[in-house]
């Protein structure tokens, strides 16, 4: 059985994080989510409504929470899942957070990012010189660090697995199980 951690917050795509913890489940490995605090999480969902510019966000399903960031110690897990919404944009900058990123992008274990995940990568100086996609409004932000942006379902470079949106969950999910391979 592969140990697999999911870094999240408040305001993350609740369809993202779920499906991840489901379909690691299904595979047969451990998983668990680290968050800012114990305390569970309110998820959210990200849509698209007619007239609209942006995406409206509503309230989503309860997470509940294994770990704080501070307590994770990255070495005893296997494989790194960063789900989207809004979460990304204010753990990113946690110094726990980047350790742990930093770790798995180091160590060459895999790492799934979708939405705005990628910008956990970004942060931690792990996307120069990658090929990487996310939500397209986030594609400005990777290409400055030093990343190149490809408009498609899902990406895979090296130990590395990005996707858009919730909207490419299977792909996304299907790409990382192949590399953090069987229980």
């Amino acid at each position: 059985m592969k140990r697999v951690l999911i870094l999240t917050g408040d305001a993350g795509e609740g369809l993202e994080i779920y499906y991840a913890l489901f379909r690691m489940r299904e595979e047969g490995h451990s998983v668990e989510v680290a968050a800012p605090t114990a305390k569970p999480l309110q998820a959210v969902l990200h849509d698209f409504e007619p007239g609209f510019d942006t995406y409206v966000e509503r309230p989503g399903y309860r997470v509940a929470v294994d770990r704080t960031f501070d307590q994770v110690d990255p070495t005893r897990y296997d494989g790194l899942i960063i789900p989207g919404g809004r979460a990304p944009e204010y753990i990113r900058n946690r110094p726990a957070v980047q350790k742990i990123v930093r770790h798995f992008m180091e160590a060459n274990k895999p790492v799934a990012a979708t939405c705005h995940g990628v910008q956990l990568i970004a942060a931690a100086g792990g996307v120069g010189g990658r090929t990487v996609t996310c939500y397209a409004e986030v594609a400005c932000e990777l290409e400055q660090a030093g990343a190149d942006y490809v408009d498609r379902e899902v990406v895979v470079d090296g130990n590395l697995v990005t996707a858009r949106t919730w909207l490419d969950n299977p792909f996304w999910m299907r790409e990382f199980v192949k590399l953090l391979g069987r229980p």
